[in-house]
């Protein structure tokens, strides 16, 4: 995340900018770059960076987070922000596309919220159970979610008469156009707050750090998501929650690397054991196995482990493990192994046969085709 641009220099504000300020600040960027009115190549991005920059300054948990830590500081919170064409609009111009008021109150589903999960290599492998705990808004006990001090009520908004909308009618050339507006006083609800709760500020939400056991398929590998839904934020009017998308980071293994549902290992060998051959038990995921090297084996052979690897998805077998063998030239010899070097160096002749290939070419030829 250190590579994001500053949130305040992207609304273009200070850094002790108002709430107000930055809500203008936002409007005025997001009208100018919303990429069905702005056709720039770079709209699109301009249009989710503002979105994004906004979603955090304009939360104050998020803001507080991000002025003490920067970016770092909102791993775990971030989240879904942004408009369709025709809240914008709506916000922006006075006018929707056609669905009137229906549009403003109908259930809209809440934002979703992002989690970046790490896991071990074998859970990755094998699936688990983990626990994630992440923060979302929660319906607040002491008002029970009205948003208004226990004892008292909201009361009907007197600008909108509790439609939620202002509608003004205007005399162009075209004749009467009747502009519909979410109304300033209530923000569209169609009530007030005479006296806001304390606990809540009267936004009848407060945030809470949530707690969920998830179960991890077996096989995910590094930026698999997982949906887990109806546990994001709280929807409007009514709507559903959105959803935690899980994305996931596998730590690396000490031994084993992966090649979709295969296991390849890296095993180095003694010149001694590649010329007579030799058994020799390596590491699985389930435990030692025994392979055999057979005499005269050479820098690069595979041996294969059947079902060693990875388990498939919706299917009820296993990828392979593949032990990638590498011939390894000792760099000091006892004066004991270098006579028995020279007397094998005698028997095998000095002759040298140029190769057609390089050897680097064929084994990449080797790894190339080890997943067919």
């Amino acid at each position: 995340m250190t590579d994001k641009r500053d949130y305040y220099n992207i609304l273009g504000v200070p850094r002790e900018a108002s709430a107000d300020d930055i809500r203008t600040a936002y409007r005025k960027l997001a009208k100018q770059y919303h990429p069905d009115v702005n056709k720039e190549p770079d709209a699109e991005e301009r249009f989710k960076e503002i979105n994004e920059a906004y979603a955090v300054l304009s939360d104050d948990e998020r803001r507080s987070a991000y002025d003490r830590y920067g970016h770092a500081g909102l791993d775990g919170m971030s989240f879904d922000f942004d408009f369709g064409l025709n809240d914008i609009f709506e916000e922006f111009f006075g006018f929707g596309m056609g669905m009137g008021s229906r549009r403003r109150r109908a259930p809209r589903k809440g934002a979703d919220l992002r989690y970046r999960l790490s896991l071990d290599f074998e859970e990755a492998v094998f699936g688990a159970e983990k626990e994630i705990e992440f923060s979302r808004l929660e319906e607040c006990d002491r008002c029970q979610s009205s948003g208004a001090e226990p004892g008292t009520s909201p009361v009907r908004c007197q600008t909108c008469n509790g439609s939620g909308e202002v509608r003004q009618v205007r005399q162009t050339l075209l004749g009467s156009m009747v502009n519909v507006t979410t109304c300033p006083t209530c923000g569209g609800r169609g009530e007030t707050i005479p006296t806001p709760c304390t606990e809540c500020s009267g936004r009848g939400y407060v945030r809470k750090k949530i707690k969920r056991v998830i179960p991890v398929p077996s096989g995910v590998d590094e930026g698999t998501q997982i949906r887990v839904v109806g546990e994001g934020e709280p929807g409007v009017f009514g709507g559903p929650r959105g959803d935690v998308y899980v994305s996931i980071h596998v730590n690396k293994h000490r031994f084993f690397r992966r090649q979709g549902d295969n296991l390849l290992l890296d095993l180095r060998i003694n010149v001694a054991q590649a010329a007579l051959g030799t058994e020799i038990i390596v590491p699985t995921l389930d435990g030692d196995e025994t392979i055999s090297i057979p005499g005269g084996t050479q820098s690069g052979k595979v041996i294969r482990i059947k079902g060693k690897g990875v388990p498939r998805a919706r299917r009820n077998t296993r990828g392979d493990q593949l032990v990638i063998i590498s011939v390894e030239t000792p760099t000091s010899l006892s004066a004991e192994q270098r006579e028995l070097f020279q007397k094998l160096a005698e028997t095998l002749g000095t002759e040298v046969i140029p190769q057609d290939r390089s050897f680097l070419d064929t084994l990449r030829d080797l790894i190339g085709g080890i997943g067919e």
